[in-house]
């Protein structure tokens, strides 16, 4: 078979784009425990089995793993090795900031083999001053953190996408928290309070290393399956990669007509179909 010069240089300068696509790792997918969390209250480590099961290569705690013993903490981190997922971040009350807990934060951090230390609420804020003195007790914990080779971050929910005196408090907490305190974008609740998460992922450039793939829709609200609701997932995700820092997502769910697992199970199925 004949092939022009034209041709064959075309092709060779394809080529290397080709195999850098081809090379291009797949995000590490995890599951936000929550999205479990009456299976998870009745049976720790079989639902930790069951979510390595499905398929799922990382698991987020939320606040309830800071009541483990270092022992407990030890063994989940076995389990984890065991069936081959990692625990990449954890959910975590404000207190885990405070003086008195976070070197007890730490340890049970770098036990189950953390990067990021993530808050997921920061309490009542009335005023753009309390989201500032939110913010400083954000980096204060943060420093701290780095002490122990983990980084902070915060989840957000509704609130921190809801003006307050003419300014999100997702705003002034990333305008007050250092650039590598992590902000970990709850994709639903920016798109329920009419956010652009596009937007929001290029503004803040190498600050949204982890995202909850939470799904909201105005039929179904947060019941909404992955993929079936309003969040432009592939125009967020490709923003995530190029801009944010994009190292892995967690899907979270609040609930379905369906069971627990079996909505875990259906999330992350559609969830491949549309990324590979």
């Amino acid at each position: 078979m004949q092939i022009s010069r034209r041709s064959f240089v075309g092709a060779a300068a394809l080529a290397p784009a080709v195999i850098a696509s081809a090379q291009k790792p797949k995000l590490p997918v995890g599951l936000e425990l929550f999205s479990v969390r009456q299976a998870l209250a009745k049976d720790l480590t079989g639902t930790v089995r069951e979510v390595a099961k499905i398929g799922y290569q990382d698991v987020e705690f939320f606040s309830p793993y800071f009541q483990w013993s270092t022992e407990q903490a030890k063994d989940m981190r076995k389990l984890l090795d065991d069936v081959g997922m990692k625990c990449l971040s954890t959910h975590n009350a404000i207190t885990n900031y405070k003086p008195e807990n976070i070197q007890r934060t730490i340890e049970l951090n770098n036990i189950l083999g953390v990067r990021y230390v993530v808050v997921a609420s920061a309490g009542r804020a009335q005023t753009q001053d309390d989201w500032k003195k939110i913010a400083e007790t954000f980096t204060q914990g943060h420093e701290k953190l780095a002490a122990g080779k983990l980084r902070g971050g915060y989840h957000n929910h509704q609130l921190e996408f809801t003006s307050l005196e003419g300014k999100r408090p997702i705003e002034i907490i990333a305008a007050n928290t250092p650039k590598s305190f992590v902000l970990q974008l709850d994709v639903g609740t920016c798109v329920e309070m009419g956010s652009d998460p596009v937007a929001w992922i290029n503004a803040n450039p190498g600050r949204i290393q982890c995202m909850h793939l939470k799904e909201w829709s105005k039929e179904k609200g947060y019941r909404a399956l992955y993929g079936e609701g309003a969040v432009p997932w592939k125009e967020v995700l490709a923003a995530a990669q190029k801009t944010g820092g994009l190292e892995y997502v967690l899907i979270e769910q609040e609930g379905s007509e369906f069971s627990e697992f079996d909505t875990a199970k259906k999330c992350l199925e559609t969830y491949r179909k549309m990324n590979g």
